[in-house]
């Protein structure tokens, strides 16, 4: 699928390469720091290719969490339903980490759109998710787009 996905970017023209990789940030398991390193690979300027995964990714999650939101809303007075075994324990990850710690270490786990959601879904702050899933988005992106040129940097040397 990355293939596939870096294949697409390189396909457009180079004025609109950052809008593929825009939307290869926005998609689960993919988000900015795939996208990123797609990006990178395909030509563009790391700076670009960071930035554009990260809108995508933060675009993407910001969907998620606030059509969570308005789900959570209407379903409140319904409760009484009992959580499966994976739900218990991302409640229990973030009862524990709270939504800093499961907004920055979230994603070695589960995408970003997934984590927000669930934070929200068990009464978090939306704009305290949104906050740190931001933060998340941006510090994961960076790193993986640092890593991506760094690693290209090393093979175009060899």
């Amino acid at each position: 699928m990355i293939e596939n996905l870096q294949s697409f970017t390189e396909s457009l023209p180079p004025l609109l390469q950052w809008v593929g990789v825009m939307l290869a940030g926005a998609i689960p398991f993919v988000e900015s720091y795939a996208g990123s390193a797609i990006g990178i690979l395909a030509g563009l300027n790391p700076v670009v290719a960071v930035a554009a995964a990260v809108v995508g990714n933060v675009i993407s999650m910001m969907i998620f969490v606030l059509t969570t939101s308005r789900v959570r809303t209407a379903a409140v007075a319904g409760r009484g339903k009992p959580e499966s075994p994976k739900r218990a324990k991302l409640r229990q990850r973030f009862d524990r980490f709270g939504v800093p710690g499961v907004s920055l270490l979230g994603q070695t786990l589960l995408p970003s759109q997934i984590t927000a959601a669930a934070m929200v879904s068990f009464g978090a702050s939306r704009n305290a998710v949104i906050g740190w899933q931001i933060v998340s988005i941006i510090l994961w992106g960076v790193l993986f787009g640092v890593l991506a040129t760094v690693g290209v940097d090393a093979l175009s040397g060899v």
